[in-house]
């Protein structure tokens, strides 16, 4: 079978490279498809409390008679709960949802920067991770500015930054940002979240010359360029398919050319002022 190759965080644990996100997936169809992503080899998966399918996901885990540390398991914090005693409270309820002793990786889901409790915040995680209940912290959908205040006061560097990421918004300043911090950047909606790239035109000629699907030819990208993704699919064949993309190389100048498709065009909020709880 296919394995996805890791990349190593910078406090020395891995993280395989393409994983698979569950986002607007219910919880009783998480359990099955959590399953199917399994079985088709992804060992990465990637939830958050406010997705509602903690426990579909710890269900699917434990009825795959995978060993715990084959799989890696995310989870995010959602924007209500932020703040020292309400985090560490959060924090034991996915856990209970999860079915785990150990989370392998826990991130802030949203800066909030108006609200400015991402700092307090902040502290339970790096308490958490002292105790040994998370192995890496990480934070989400943070403008540049609040990632580095989180940085320059905490004295603690997340080592993932996840945010929305495609060939039509390429974040390449927030990319460089990340770097220079050592930070791995993950891309959510990876694939557009269905709002047209997949009919780029220039996106289907790269995935004739590859014999390779749209869907693919991104998701090699991303590869590509050294971002951790997490596509979703609730579809059986999409979710083998999106794995497939393991198999694809691109040439440079293929690289060159999608990233050339950049629009800087959102399809989620813009986390310099999303603050709903």
């Amino acid at each position: 079978m296919t394995t996805s190759p890791s990349v190593t965080l910078h406090d020395g644990h891995t993280i395989p490279q393409l994983g698979y996100g569950v986002w607007q997936v219910e919880d009783g169809l998480a359990e099955r498809v959590v399953g199917q992503a399994l079985e088709a080899g992804y060992r990465h998966i990637d939830t958050a409390a406010v997705y509602g399918n903690e426990a579909g996901v710890g269900r699917a885990l434990a009825s795959s008679g995978l060993p715990r540390d084959d799989v890696f398991v995310t989870t995010k914090l959602w924007n209500s709960a932020q703040g020292y005693d309400s985090t560490l409270r959060a924090f034991d309820e996915s856990m209970d949802k999860l079915g785990l002793d150990v989370l392998d990786l826990y991130l802030i889901h949203w800066a909030m920067p108006a609200k400015r409790r991402f700092l307090d915040t902040w502290q339970a995680f790096v308490e958490l991770k002292e105790r040994g209940r998370i192995r890496s912290i990480g934070v989400s959908n943070f403008p540049e500015p609040q990632l580095d205040e989180l940085v320059q006061t905490s004295g603690v560097t997340p080592v993932i930054h996840q945010i929305e990421l495609s060939p039509y918004l390429t974040q390449e300043r927030l990319r460089k940002v990340d770097a220079e911090h050592a930070i791995r950047t993950q891309a959510w909606s990876p694939l557009g979240s269905g709002k047209g790239l997949l009919d780029d035109p220039t996106l289907a000629t790269i995935a004739l010359k590859h014999d390779a699907t749209p869907a693919q030819v991104v998701l090699a990208w991303h590869l590509a360029i050294g971002n951790v993704v997490i596509p979703k699919s609730v579809t059986a064949e999409r979710i083998v398919e999106n794995f497939g993309a393991l198999d694809v190389t691109l040439e440079d100048g293929d690289v060159q050319t999608i990233s050339g498709l950049n629009r800087d065009e959102r399809t989620g909020p813009d986390p310099c002022d999303f603050d709903v709880e």
